[in-house]
């Protein structure tokens, strides 16, 4: 890793933490009730939206009414969006005309928006509406995000509460998470990147003539459009020349900043953050790296100050930091060094100074190797599918890198409430393991962790491994799922390993090279993102309802710390371990067999 990667990954870190200190003590506040900041101007609007749905604003719920008003408000989302899908066509501010989106897609759009996945098998400009992309996208952007950081806050209640039967109002939460976090932030971000470059208008699309001219192919037809085959039943092309480009319009910097800040990731356009439209510099690059750590490093300490005991986010937060800034080294290191075969090969001048400064296949040049491989470790650190390059022309230890960051279940810094309240459940785990070798009853934050919970736990951990696993097995085992592989052998499997990891974990980033809008993939990869969204969401708010409910242990000799250096190395421990066991027989199968045939093949 070279020295200005480590410089930059140095300065990502120092403008992080400055940026979420502050957020993490504000939203604190939020969530407590307080009436600080923008909560002063917002707070007859919250008021208006209470009075209009008919919610108590002091009416607190225990754990399942918690989980039964999570689950509807995200069911009538999927439904939301799906229809907006289908009826596009029919409705306003389509200037392009789009038709109805298929029902396949539809529903896998409908569930992955809705479970801040963003996985995306179409292409946003040729597909989606204006309406669709701002009405359905980009709310559930806000709402999925809002969602998931109002589990991790019903999970804190739990550890900072006792004897309690309550653990929040999902739909206070909800409201105050949306109106005065993300909202704001959207706005200012918004702003920012339109500066930088990124467009944001209602203007159709624009035909524009080129300095110089296109020369192409396409099938030859005759007057009835039908196409034109030859003696051999292939089709005829013919040679084309243009000097018009259509370039693509529409509200992008409003959807890039919640895309971000919401670590959803879904992009206006099939480009995602590689299009110059959504992502123009270096400096928008890197702000969007920012953005998309910012909540879930905020919510760190937000956790430290509402148990009482700053020095717990700390240790979480320092957990993550650790992963993440090794995965960031390995995975620059890998692209820096490049693909032998290239270096090795003099015959092609063009192809050998291609390759003399590392791996740039797929990666923009105004990012080049070391912008591009940080967003790479972020984006699959924090469950973002945001991409700036094709992970499909990653090395292969390049491209394990953001796969094995999915596989531990998006916990370093992860998603908007998701990474933190995995990174929690892998702390109960850690003290239980702590417990059983010193033969003591395990405790975390004055909770002890008894049999309920450790159930709770071992359901949220094997969720995603048993869907990410069975259906890739699934997918290279029949015909349908077998169609879709571009590259065959350990680089198509790897392809299909991603897609489900990625699917299951919420990140919704693909390695691209896997043909996926199919029926067969859009349907099991919305089963993934459904079922790995809701099925870890439900036990984690038991947990959440059964630790409020018990009362605080005071400290003694016996207790293990959960704040020091000690604690963090079992915490990070704990999360490798899992992940190592989970899916290394799966990883050798994919990247490090590519990886062997590339160091075969020097």
């Amino acid at each position: 890793m070279s020295t200005p990667a480590m410089l930059q990954l140095g300065l990502f870190l120092v403008v992080l933490i400055a940026l979420a200190w502050p957020l993490g003590a504000y939203m604190t506040r939020i969530m407590q009730g307080d009436n600080v900041g923008p909560v002063r101007f917002f707070a007859p609007l919250e008021r208006a939206f209470y009075r209009l749905a008919g919610i108590k604003q002091d009416e607190e719920m225990g754990w399942r009414g918690y989980t039964v008003a999570l689950i509807l408000f995200n069911v009538l989302g999927v439904i939301a969006v799906y229809a907006l899908q289908r009826l596009q066509g029919a409705l306003p501010f389509n200037p392009q005309a789009m038709a109805a989106v298929s029902s396949d897609s539809s529903f896998n759009t409908a569930v992955s928006f809705v479970t801040n996945t963003n996985w995306q098998g179409y292409g946003g400009e040729t597909t989606m509406s204006y309406l669709t992309q701002m009405l359905g996208l980009t709310v559930q952007n806000f709402l999925s995000a809002a969602t998931g950081a109002a589990v991790v806050i019903a999970l804190i209640r739990g550890f900072a509460r006792h004897s309690s039967a309550k653990i929040g109002n999902f739909w206070v939460d909800v409201t105050r998470l949306t109106l005065y976090v993300l909202l704001p932030l959207a706005v200012v971000f918004a702003l920012v990147f339109t500066q930088q470059g990124a467009i944001q208008n209602l203007s159709a699309y624009k035909d524009v003539h080129t300095l110089e001219a296109t020369k192409y192919q396409q099938p030859k037809v005759d007057a009835k459009g039908n196409p034109v085959t030859g003696k051999d039943g292939k089709p005829v092309m013919e040679d084309k020349t243009t000097q018009t480009q259509t370039l693509p319009m529409g509200p992008v910097a409003s959807q890039e900043a919640i895309k971000m800040l919401g670590t959803n990731g879904g992009g206006f356009f099939n480009a995602n953050s590689a299009h110059p439209y959504e992502n123009p510099t270096p400096l928008s690059n890197f702000l969007q790296d920012i953005a998309i750590f910012l909540i879930p490093a905020a919510l760190c300490f937000l956790f430290g100050r509402m148990v009482g005991d700053r020095r717990q986010g700390w240790a979480i937060l320092a957990a993550m930091t650790i992963m993440f800034a090794t995965a960031v080294t390995v995975v620059t290191s890998a692209e820096q060094a490049g693909v032998p075969q290239y270096k090795a090969l003099h015959l092609d001048q063009k192809a050998s100074s291609l390759q003399s400064g590392g791996n740039m296949e797929g990666k923009e040049a105004r990012f080049g190797i070391i912008d591009t491989s940080l967003f790479i470790a972020v984006t699959t650190s924090a469950s973002c599918g945001a991409v700036n390059a094709m992970h499909d022309s990653l090395t292969p230890i390049g491209g394990l890198v953001p796969t094995f960051l999915m596989q531990l279940g998006e916990v370093v810094f992860g998603g908007v409430g998701s990474g933190l309240y995995g990174m929690l459940i892998f702390a109960i785990l850690a003290v239980f393991i702590a417990g059983l070798m010193v033969g003591r009853t395990p405790e975390y934050l004055g909770k002890k962790i008894e049999t309920y919970e450790m159930k709770m736990t071992a359901i949220t951990i094997l969720v995603t491994p048993t869907l990410v696993l069975a259906l890739t097995a699934i997918a290279v085992s029949v015909g349908a799922g077998k169609a879709g592989i571009l590259n065959p052998g350990a680089h198509g499997f790897s392809e299909i390993l991603y897609a489900f990891t990625s699917a299951a974990n919420n990140n919704g980033s693909a390695f691209a090279g896997l043909s996926a809008n199919t029926p067969f993939y859009n349907i099991m990869t919305g089963i993934a993102m459904f079922f790995g969204r809701f099925f870890m969401i439900v036990p984690i708010l038991a947990i959440a309802g059964s630790l409020a409910a018990k009362k605080r242990l005071a400290v003694t000799g016996g207790t293990l710390p959960t704040h020091g250096p000690l604690f963090v190395v079992l915490l990070i421990g704990t999360v490798l371990l899992v992940g190592a066991l989970n899916y290394v027989p799966a990883l050798a199968l994919g990247p490090v067999v590519e990886h062997l045939q590339m160091i075969a093949a020097r």
